[in-house]
């Protein structure tokens, strides 16, 4: 890990931007060497959709072009914010390094303090809201409606992410330069996603349904395609329905059934896979390759070798790169300890991810909208289908996706299960976390079709971490292996895991008012044990 890549001398200036900002401190710190004039805003549509790219390029942490200077576009800010954190959570990837001699995010120790714990936080406040209340205020200026609910999509994407990392976040009645600006509580953040895109949604689907563009020249996932925006944002509604289906599950059917009813309908094709493509000219570096491969800091993780492994899933060898022996093999996570030897971990013995520099950062599967369709009719909800109909088709489109074969065979498999984990660099072996097979069973009860569905969209959804994390603590699928060492000093328990990310310090420094009082709506302690507000199912 790069811990110079975060300036952090720069953050107290940051956070007196979201705090104090007027709009010169906006521009200045966040359009970087990109920034235009008033009146060069004015042509070509920049003054909307130069803060639209922005909000996308800051969704997923993307370094454009090979900027390292730019803290909030580099490979760095990523590991900060998804890479140390959701990408170890969600079971995807296995860490190794032993950074700050094992006290650090992946177990549950935020030994560098603020530094590793509030880059999700920061990127959401400090450059994506801000981009969209300037979209926002233009498109209004300009009477660009349809640009106006194109970025209020997007602004719901980004931001859902951070609610779901900390929880109460200022997002209902945010205004750009507003100081100290309160949070508000989960459930009001959500019922605000819902409303932004329902409204957004409406607006849009007329120009959908027409075959309409919309800032072609800005927009690096489906370049302007606004049918395939509204089949995201539909497909967007009814995960964050389900989201909610344990703490309102009234809002969770009502919110999943507009979005089934909606003419223009859902991700259905593996070309409507919401990812981060580029635009002309700008080459991106995945972030996950350059943790990988240029810092080796990432491998193959015990969950996804236990799964992938135990299913002779073909889909293994497009995620990862057999190890020296031609199997593959992964790690679990949080095993250095003090003083740990992390050598064997980055040989041969343990496989690297299958991603290349230029490979898209993925922001939904086009799978997770069949499995998502599959849950919701588990629960009896209108979808248009049955949760064996939807289940099957997610797990055909996932293979198309990723261009493996054998789906038939795969999915009427009814023995393989999880294997047992062995590790191939060491000694922390494991015994199989589940043993759900993998062809449907209408006879089988709820939970084990629940977890059949959820394990499913988990392999379908990997690079998706954040997503697949938030799914782990709303479901408790896929069963994973505990962390090898739990540095939380009790706030954490092993078997549940890590349930949330703390405020950042920096908030406590410029708003303390404001977070002390969003501390005190989690209904527990600000630490990494507490749960949020949509994390009521008992596991």
């Amino acid at each position: 890990m790069k811990s110079n890549i975060l300036k952090y001398t720069m953050f107290g200036l940051l956070a007196l931007g979201f705090t104090t900002a007027c709009t010169d401190d906006f521009e200045s710190l966040n359009t970087n060497k990109h920034a235009a004039t008033d009146k060069d805003l004015e042509r070509d549509g920049k003054a909307i959709g130069s803060f639209f790219q922005q909000m996308i390029n800051r969704t997923t942490v993307m370094m454009i072009g090979g900027d390292q200077d730019d803290e909030f576009a580099s490979t760095g800010a990523y590991q900060h914010q998804i890479g140390i954190s959701a990408d170890a959570y969600s079971g995807y990837i296995g860490h190794t390094a032993g950074w700050a001699r094992g006290r650090y995010n992946g177990t549950y120790n935020f030994g560098k303090g603020d530094e590793w714990g509030n880059a999700m936080f920061k990127m959401g406040m400090v450059q994506v809201m801000p981009a969209w209340a300037q979209m926002k205020t233009n498109a209004e200026k300009l009477e660009q409606k349809d640009a106006a609910a194109l970025g209020d999509i997007v602004k719901v994407f980004a931001m859902h992410r951070v609610t779901d990392h900390y929880g109460p976040i200022p997002y209902v009645n945010y205004k750009l330069g507003a100081v100290g600006q309160a949070y508000d509580a989960q459930d009001k953040v959500y019922a605000k996603f819902f409303e932004e895109l329902d409204n957004a949604i409406d607006q849009l689907t007329p120009l959908a349904q027409g075959g309409g563009k919309l800032l072609s020249d800005y927009d690096p996932i489906y370049g302007g395609d606004v049918n395939k925006w509204i089949k995201m944002a539909n497909t967007l509604r009814l995960r964050l329905a389900l989201r909610v289906v344990y703490a309102d599950p009234s809002l969770a059917q009502a919110e999943a059934e507009k979005s089934a009813q909606n003419p223009v309908g859902f991700i259905e094709e593996a070309d409507g896979r919401c990812e981060y493509r580029g635009l002309s000219g700008a080459e991106a570096t995945n972030p996950i390759w350059q943790q990988a491969y240029e810092w080796n800091e990432n491998r193959m993780s015990a969950p996804m070798d236990s799964y992938l492994n135990g299913y002779n899933d073909p889909r293994i060898s497009v995620f990862f790169v057999a190890a020296g022996d031609g199997k593959y093999h992964g790690v679990r996570q949080g095993v250095f300890a003090d003083g740990a030897s992390q050598d064997a971990y980055t040989g041969e013995k343990i496989s690297q991810v299958n991603v290349k520099r230029n490979t898209p950062v993925l922001y939904m599967a086009a799978a997770e909208a069949y499995f998502l369709r599959a849950e919701a009719a588990l629960r009896g909800w209108n979808m248009g289908g049955t949760a064996k109909e939807f289940y099957e088709a997610g797990i055909k489109l996932s293979m198309a996706e990723c261009g493996a074969s054998g789906a038939d065979e795969y999915m009427a498999n009814s023995t393989a299960t999880p294997a047992p984990f062995v590790d191939n660099a060491g000694t922390d072996n494991a015994p199989a976390p589940s043993q759900i097979t993998i062809a449907w069973n209408d006879q089988d009860d709820f939970e084990t079709n629940l977890e059949r569905i959820i394990v499913q969209k988990w392999i379908a959804s990997w690079g998706n971490s954040c997503e697949a994390w938030a799914e782990y603590r709303r479901t408790g699928y896929p069963k994973m292996f505990p962390v090898k060492y739990n540095y939380s000093d009790g706030a954490v328990s092993s078997d549940l895991q890590i349930r949330r990310l703390p405020y950042p310090l920096t908030e406590y420094n410029t708003n303390r008012e404001a977070v002390t009082a969003a501390a005190a709506l989690l209904g527990g302690p600000d630490n990494c044990g507490t749960k949020l507000w949509w994390d009521k199912k008992a596991h």
